[in-house]
């Protein structure tokens, strides 16, 4: 059944919960509920220890310009008593060739064990099958999502509605910046800083080197534009090696100063380490990753962190622990056909 408005316009009629007071809408494209959502997703982050406490800009950047998502119909809102409770979002993109519709959903601790969780992944089903119909015929198609290994209520839902495990990533941590491994840059490269006009050239020579990737997708505009405008951004931490006139390898460091504020930390991630095909097995991509920990330990950071495909093809996990990370959680990318 499609989720229907009720007559003052801004209600679902969606089957949910029987909570005395639980409502659900639509999100407004307004930085009131940009930051009641990021509000309500670190709390539920924070009670689930995933280290992602997201600012109002970046939920907008997430859910509301999102390039496969319809902030008007692909996200839906629970409230109660006019507080915001539950979010779910699906994002359509193509990835190898596979249609995905990524799933996401959370719910605040205070709401937990009480259906709200399944009415959210339930309408997340619906909407994707909905926008499924308007697919190619023949092309692959399967909805997607995540659970941490230490989310078993999580897991168990999502197993009970028919998904199953297909590949598993690692969250790694480095607990201190001092005594780091020399790493001395392989001879023909070069360290250079990064100058506004490299920008394109360095997003072009990442997505180069992740095209090889389990689940890769083309990149947009969009998440382009985000990228390079996002206010932590300080390309002065990042890391990119030349040879000659040719980007071979590339590490974004961040530094997300308001989550790290509200967790106690000062901690900076490792994100998109990447060295394109031609110059991947000799010691570019250990070189590179240690300089990024370096800058970092210089800014007064004390710990780092960075994700992993745990099958990851050309030895990063490998790579990762060789220089001191140490894997602090599991997630599993788990997976549903279509039900006809």
């Amino acid at each position: 059944m499609k989720a229907r408005l009720t007559t003052d316009d801004q209600w679902l009629d969606l089957d949910g919960p029987a909570i005395d007071g639980l409502r659900f809408r639509r999100p407004r494209m307004d930085e009131r509920d940009f930051a009641a959502i990021a509000e309500m997703v670190s709390a539920a982050n924070l009670h689930d220890q995933v280290p992602w406490l997201p600012t109002a800009h970046q939920i907008r950047e997430e859910m509301a310009e999102a390039p496969g998502t319809d902030f008007s119909s692909d996200v839906v809102l629970a409230e109660l008593d006019g507080r915001l409770v539950g979010a779910a979002q699906v994002e359509r993109s193509v990835r190898s060739e596979m249609i995905v519709y990524d799933l996401s959903g959370f719910v605040h601790p205070d709401l937990r064990g009480r259906g709200l969780g399944r009415a959210l992944l339930h309408e997340n089903l619906r909407r994707s099958a909905e926008r499924h119909v308007d697919d190619p015929a023949g092309q692959p198609a399967e909805v997607r999502t995540f659970a941490g290994d230490s989310e078993t209520a999580h897991r168990g839902l999502l197993e009970g509605e028919g998904f199953t495990p297909i590949r598993w990533f690692f969250r790694m941590r480095r607990p201190t910046l001092t005594e780091l491994p020399d790493a001395a840059l392989p001879d023909g490269f070069e360290i250079r800083p990064v100058e506004p006009d490299h920008h394109r050239r360095i997003w072009e020579a990442e997505h180069e080197a992740f095209r090889d990737h389990w689940g890769h997708r083309e990149p947009t505009e969009e998440a382009y534009r985000h990228t390079f405008t996002r206010p932590e951004l300080d390309t002065s931490l990042w890391v990119v090696a030349w040879d000659g006139d040719e980007i071979a390898g590339v590490v974004q460091t961040w530094i997300w100063a308001d989550e790290n504020e509200r967790l106690g930390v000062r901690r900076g991630w490792l994100e998109h380490i990447s060295v394109r095909r031609p110059w991947r097995k000799r010691g570019l991509a250990r070189a590179i990753t240690v300089r990024a920990l370096e800058l970092l330990a210089d800014r007064g950071t004390a710990e780092a962190m960075l994700g992993v495909d745990a099958d990851n093809a050309n030895g990063a996990l490998r790579l990762y622990e060789a220089v001191g990370f140490e894997v602090e959680e599991r997630t599993t990318a788990y997976r549903r056909d279509f039900v006809s």
